[in-house]
């Protein structure tokens, strides 16, 4: 895994309002641009009151209707609305900085900063998202994410969740970060006999090629200091903590279904391996065992 020394520029460029096929609360897909790609990367944010601070910001000759289309606005559009900044409706009115046009906090707009906030933050894999692969848990983990942000509490596991509160970064790393063409034929050494961690490095990839340094600039432009990380991963726990500006306050496992629920989630030999290995190679903070091994031979396959 690449860990980035400075902190990458972000900028959200758009946002709206996603209404979902599950029924639950609205959520607000965020765009970003970035100085150190020129990828597209996400924020799939649940709670319109969590705002971006490059988003909001006032700009130079800056409209209402430009605000409104860029999704800067409060609360709810609607048609026949003149006003990004406030919603006469709700009764809800945005304050700004009148020297740097930066969005002042508001109790009664914007969601508290200082709050213990949900976060997942997630590499794209469009196999597992997509393809319906039993080869990963990553849609998988996606969808959970959502649904843990979306509720109170997990019966299942006691876990608290975000109560219609919680920030997704989706970062378009693929493959761990080596592209889909490379996992492909990851995919087809795993079959000839690899685990993921050696297919990477037979073809002269590491283990974990993913940097996590954009996710981190998108939480805390979301304005987001005190995260509670969905993740198994320990690196990623590591890379999201920017003190004072992001902590992780607390890691939430996320559990396999299969593991909660015999009769649901992935089952597959591939999801075993795969799980095997992110706890026997990568560390993973999983705790159920797989008939780990204590030793295992490299096969020279290529």
């Amino acid at each position: 895994m690449t860990i980035s020394s400075e902190l990458p520029i972000v900028e959200c460029v758009a946002r709206a309002r996603i209404p979902t096929t599950t029924g639950g609360p609205d959520i607000f897909l965020h765009l970003y641009k970035n100085n150190k790609d020129d990828k597209e990367h996400l924020a799939v944010v649940f709670g319109e009151d969590i705002r971006s601070k490059s988003l909001f910001k006032t700009r130079k000759n800056d409209t209402q209707q430009d605000r409104m289309i860029r999704g800067a606005y409060v609360g709810k559009l609607y048609p026949g609305r003149e006003s990004a900044d406030v919603d006469d409706k709700q009764k809800l009115q945005l304050q700004f900085d009148s020297e740097t046009g930066a969005l002042v906090y508001d109790a009664n707009t914007t969601w508290n900063p200082e709050n213990n906030t949900l976060v997942r933050i997630h590499s794209e894999c469009y196999t597992g998202e997509n393809v319906w692969s039993a080869r990963c848990d990553c849609g998988e983990q996606f969808d959970r994410a959502g649904h843990l942000m979306a509720i109170d509490r997990e019966p299942e596991t006691n876990i608290i969740g975000g109560n219609g509160h919680g920030v997704i970064v989706y970062l378009r790393q693929e493959g761990r970060g080596i592209g889909l063409a490379e996992k492909l034929k990851a995919y087809n050494l795993q079959d000839l006999g690899a685990d993921t961690v050696q297919a990477n490095l037979l073809l002269k990839h590491p283990a974990d090629a993913r940097d996590f340094s954009i996710g981190k600039s998108i939480l805390i432009d979301l304005n987001i200091k005190n995260a509670r990380l969905l993740t198994n991963n320990p690196d990623k726990i590591e890379q999201a903590n920017y003190p004072p500006l992001l902590n992780c306050v607390e890691r939430v496992p996320m559990i396999p279904i299969n593991w909660l629920n015999s009769n649901n989630g992935i089952k597959s030999k591939e999801i075993d391996g795969y799980l095997r290995t992110k706890m026997e190679k990568m560390g993973h903070l999983l705790s159920k065992p797989l008939n780990l091994h204590t030793a295992e031979t490299v096969n020279t396959l290529i």
